[in-house]
C-alpha cells in the first residue's frame, strides 16, 4: 500500500515553479553599455569622470548631454567629444533640469544595458561589475547601486540621510518594493526596457529618481539592490540638490504613482 501524497503538496513545487519567470540573460563579452551623463556646470570634475568611465572593462558608448551649463563646461566636453573621449554630446538650448538631460541621453541609446552617470565624482564606475551582475546573468531587468547597504562612503550630512529615508519609505509604500535607495542616481536598467518608458517620461528636474522608479514598479521589472560606494559633496563644492527637491519628490511619487 502506497502512502497517499495530498495534490496541493505534490503540486506546490510546480505552481511555484511555473510562476517563476525565466532568466535573461545577457553575453558579457559582447554586451554593450550606454552611459547617459548629465552635465550642469562640472567644468572642473567632467574629464575626469569620462577618463573613469572609460577606465571600466567593458564596451560602451559614452552620451553627454550639457543641460546649458555657463561655467565653460561646453567647451571641455567639446574638446572631449573631438578627442574621442566621449561618443555622443547634446547641448540643450536652455537649462532644463537633470531628468530632462537624461531622457535626451536616454533617447539616443542603443547599448543593451543603460546606467546613468552624474559628472560631480560623488559615485564611482568601479562600482559597475556588483551593479551589472544581476543583469548579465539574466536575473533582473533593473539594478540600484544603494548608498545605504554598507558600502564605504563619505560622512556628511545627517539630516539628508533621513530625508532620503524618508522618501525612499513613502515611494516603497506605493510601489511595493522594499528598496533601501530610491534617491540613487546609479540605476542599470536593461536598454529594450528603459527605452520602452521614454513616452511616459516627463519629469524634468530630480524628479527623475521617483518617477523611473514608478514606471519600473508598473512594469513588473525585476529589480535588485547592490550596495555601493559614495563620495557625496558638500554645498561648497558644488552640491546642486536642496531641501525644495526634497520637498517635491514627495509630489513627484505621489503623482507617478497614483496619478499616471
Amino acid at each position: 500500500m502506497t502512502d497517499h501524497v495530498p495534490p496541493s503538496a505534490s503540486q506546490t513545487p510546480l505552481t511555484r515553479t511555473s510562476h517563476m519567470r525565466a532568466r535573461t540573460p545577457l553575453d558579457p563579452a559582447t554586451v554593450r553599455l550606454s552611459v547617459l551623463m548629465p552635465v550642469y556646470n562640472e567644468r572642473e570634475t567632467i574629464d575626469i569622470i569620462v577618463d573613469q568611465v572609460r577606465a571600466t572593462p567593458v564596451a560602451k558608448e559614452i552620451i553627454c548631454v550639457d543641460d546649458h551649463s555657463t561655467d565653460g563646461t561646453q567647451q571641455v566636453l567639446e574638446q572631449l567629444l573631438e578627442q574621442g573621449r566621449i561618443d555622443k554630446l547634446y547641448r540643450h538650448p536652455e537649462n532644463r533640469g537633470k531628468g530632462a538631460a537624461t531622457r535626451q541621453a536616454l533617447e539616443m541609446s542603443s547599448g543593451d544595458v543603460v546606467i546613468v552617470q552624474d559628472a560631480d565624482l560623488e559615485y564611482d564606475p568601479t562600482d559597475w561589475p556588483t551593479l551589472l551582475e544581476p543583469i548579465l546573468d539574466g536575473r533582473a531587468d533593473a539594478c540600484f547601486g544603494s548608498r545605504f547597504l554598507g558600502g564605504p562612503h563619505r560622512v556628511l550630512y545627517y539630516w539628508h540621510s533621513v530625508g532620503n529615508r524618508a522618501l525612499t519609505t513613502y515611494s516603497n509604500m506605493l510601489t511595493n518594493l522594499n528598496l533601501t535607495d530610491m534617491e540613487t542616481c546609479y540605476k542599470a536598467i536593461r536598454g529594450d526596457l528603459a527605452r520602452s518608458l521614454l513616452p511616459k517620461l516627463t519629469s524634468q528636474r530630480f524628479g527623475f529618481e521617483p518617477e523611473i522608479t514608478a514606471r519600473l514598479a508598473h512594469a513588473d521589472a525585476r529589480i535588485f539592490e547592490v550596495p555601493i560606494s559614495y563620495s557625496g559633496r558638500t554645498y561648497a563644492e558644488g552640491k546642486k540638490i536642496n531641501w525644495r527637491d526634497g520637498v517635491a519628490a514627495f509630489w513627484h511619487i505621489t503623482k507617478y504613482n497614483l496619478f499616471g
